[in-house]
């Protein structure tokens, strides 16, 4: 069973994954997304360059693509969107993403504040902002807040929970749908709707911690 970091607080996954078997780990790309798995996760953005799909076994495969995607050096000023039911692993995965980047002392859940800030010990000036947007539902809060300003300034944007604030949201480099399954397995889908997001999506694991050689899918590029 993983025992998280006690500065990271609860984490998303949950016991099934200390009863569930390592899967294989599944990779294609397309050039069209397939349906979303269920009616409740909108993908609100229509440009999608690239799609990769996976399986996160447990809680070591969502580490091991966080700390991927933060060996690039595109991601400290990337737009990361995170889509997924209430326990899917969406916080979860961002604080690890922002302890592999080298984010220190207790990383909050923006639940309540709906942004946390954050920066790292070797690049101060560089801004890191968690949104989570779970309670917004004015849209004139995002002028007062001063959002527009904080995504329109350099640094690393993750958002939870984007559809809530759907039409003020720039088009993320990268998006991550998390579907929980009902044996604790989480099944990923990552897509890419800029440049960018698509060099990130190269940084992804083909096999993510502790997966068998040759567990990876033929991949169709457009």
């Amino acid at each position: 069973m993983y025992i998280g970091d006690a500065d990271l607080g609860k984490s998303q996954f949950t016991s099934p994954f200390a009863q569930t078997p390592r899967q294989s780990v599944q990779v294609r790309r397309a050039t069209r997304p397939p349906p979303l798995p269920g009616a409740q996760i909108v993908v609100i953005h229509p440009v999608i360059l690239e799609t990769r799909h996976q399986t996160w076994a447990d809680e070591a495969d969502c580490e091991a693509a966080a700390r991927a995607l933060a060996r690039s050096p595109l991601l400290r000023h990337a737009c990361l969107e995170l889509h997924g039911t209430l326990g899917a692993g969406k916080t979860t995965f961002v604080r690890h993403l922002l302890r592999a980047l080298g984010v220190q002392g207790r990383i909050k859940s923006p639940s309540y504040a709906i942004v946390e800030p954050h920066e790292l010990p070797d690049c101060p000036d560089l801004g890191i902002w968690h949104f989570d947007f779970y309670r917004f539902g004015d849209p004139r809060e995002w002028e007062d807040a001063g959002f527009r300003d904080l995504f329109a300034s350099p640094g690393l944007k993750l958002v939870e929970w984007p559809e809530k604030a759907a039409g003020l949201l720039p088009q993320p480099d990268l998006a991550l749908v998390l579907d929980l399954q009902p044996d604790g397995l989480r099944r990923v889908t990552w897509r890419a709707g800029t440049p960018s997001g698509r060099t990130l999506l190269a940084e992804l694991p083909a096999s993510p911690a502790g997966s068998a050689p040759g567990d990876t899918d033929r991949s169709d590029r457009p």
